[in-house]
């Protein structure tokens, strides 16, 4: 089985053999007996001191992994799970949400999902704890929150790991229908411009036999060398993206402040989907070599979500402001078409996006592998899932839409929706602090993301139906 779900090995640590120190005698003339009695007595005393000295379970420790990541692989793993073609959309986004909302609201939404992620982190290692297990993934963080929960829930705990199994699913093989589409569409603009012009259905199809043959490499520890050379490209990519952005940038009353109410579910939509990387979070802790850097003021989710955070925002706001209401799906679809550098930015971005492939592919093959081992062969599973993908691309071939869907329905879902309830119900019997302030804050992140699910489905499927209204 992959990395990104070690081995539950049930090992307990052996409690220390080693007996707690006898205490001195107080008195000089305490008689013979006495000392006698006590030492009967120390004999069970001893035996609690034992018990209640016993080290506390270390999911970390019995963790069985052939390939462990370090801090940097996990760190470059994080940042092209997160980075994707979200970013390339941030501009669209602020169209919805006006420059200001879009500004600050990009901030807030990146310390919420952040915090989330932080959330489902500890709701694991507690769990962990509980259950002395090495590991948990998404799916079963849900199932025994429940499981060791109230018990009116428990009846509900194969419900919860089958919805969250089932979101996961759909936003994972979301992100890679983007994906496809959005290098389909790049690819599409240089040979336009160049040579001859084709439908973006026909560069779909020749796209699928590579799409098939990179998700292949399935070991993180080896998609690690892809991903920085996928970041590298990235980076450039964006780099020169803020090089026209930035060139003659126009005042910033010239785009409007705020969207309207109409529009701002298609916003949430966007920024939802951007921050994408909710259902790697846990494969990544729980494949890494150090796990305790993984978390903390200074770690490494915290030192990833606030580079992607900044990166999202600069995008957003940039690129808005640049291009105005004429903004599109993607970033570099703007770009001017008679500059080659223009031309290969998009052909970098499109590697890059194609290279980041297998890494969105990885968890929505980890779950359907399991189901359909006994009847396909894993490279047929492949195949299918590759034409499936290929065919949804095929029926809504605008980025725009799609994105904003698959975060309104299942980013959100995954990233707002289930952190809260799962530590509301983990820790139902150890409390939720102060003023129940966890309860609180739990429930306040609950209704956010259950408004921008109901709102930001109906917008971005209005769009899709009937998209000259918007």
């Amino acid at each position: 089985m992959s990395e990104l779900q070690p081995l539950l090995q049930s090992d307990r640590p052996e409690a220390s053999e080693n007996r707690p120190a006898l205490r001195a005698e107080q008195e000089e003339n305490t008689s013979e007996s006495i000392l006698d009695i006590k030492n009967d007595e120390g004999t069970d005393s001893d035996a609690a001191a034992q018990s209640s000295q016993k080290p506390e379970y270390n999911p970390s420790m019995h963790r069985t992994l052939d390939h462990p990541t370090s801090n940097v692989d996990t760190m470059i793993h994080l940042l092209k799970g997160n980075i994707g073609t979200g970013i390339l959309a941030m501009p669209d986004a602020f169209r919805n949400a006006g420059l200001y909302v879009g500004l600050f609201g990009t901030l807030i939404l990146g310390a919420i999902c952040t915090h989330c992620m932080h959330m489902l982190v500890r709701c694991s290692r507690e769990l962990c704890q509980r259950l002395q297990q090495p590991a948990l993934n998404f799916p079963e963080v849900g199932y025994w929150s429940f499981e060791t929960g109230p018990a009116v829930l428990k009846r509900y705990s194969i419900t919860a790991r089958r919805m969250i199994t089932t979101f996961l699913f759909i936003t994972q093989m979301g992100f890679c229908c983007v994906y496809f589409l959005f290098v389909a569409l790049n690819v599409k603009e240089v040979i336009d411009h160049y040579f001859v012009k084709l439908d973006v259905r026909v560069y779909l199809i020749i796209l699928l036999v590579p799409m098939i043959l990179i998700n292949l490499l399935r070991n993180l520890k080896y998609l690690a060398p892809v991903s920085f050379f996928a970041a590298i490209l990235t980076v450039t990519g964006l780099s020169i993206s803020f090089f026209y952005m930035l060139h003659n940038l126009p005042r910033t009353d010239t785009v409007k402040p705020v969207g309207t109410w109409a529009t701002l579910p298609l916003y949430f939509g966007t920024a939802i989907y951007a921050f994408e990387g909710i259902g790697v979070v846990l494969p990544l802790e729980n494949n890494m070599k150090s796990p305790q850097d993984f978390g903390g003021i200074t770690g490494v989710l915290n030192t990833g979500m606030v580079i992607v955070a900044c990166l999202y925002t600069s995008v957003g706001f940039f690129g808005y402001l640049k291009y105005g209401e004429n903004v599109k799906g993607s970033i570099t679809l703007n770009l001017p078409q008679d500059h080659i550098l223009s031309q290969l930015v998009r052909i970098a971005m499109a590697i890059a996006i194609f290279l980041s492939y297998p890494l969105q592919f990885y968890v929505p093959m980890n779950i359907v592998e399991p189901v359909v081992v006994n009847y396909f062969e894993t490279n047929r599973a492949q195949y299918l899932a590759n034409t499936a993908l290929l065919i949804l691309a095929a029926c809504i071939p605008n980025l725009g839409p799609i994105i904003s869907l698959v975060g309104a329905i299942s980013s959100s879902a995954l990233a707002l929706i289930a952190p809260p309830i799962i530590e509301i119900i983990t820790f139902w019997a150890v409390g939720y602090g102060r003023y129940n302030w966890m309860l609180w804050k739990d429930f306040a992140i609950l209704i956010f993301g259950i408004s921008g699910f109901v709102f930001g489905t109906y917008a971005s499927t209005a769009q899709i139906l009937y998209p000259s209204i918007n």
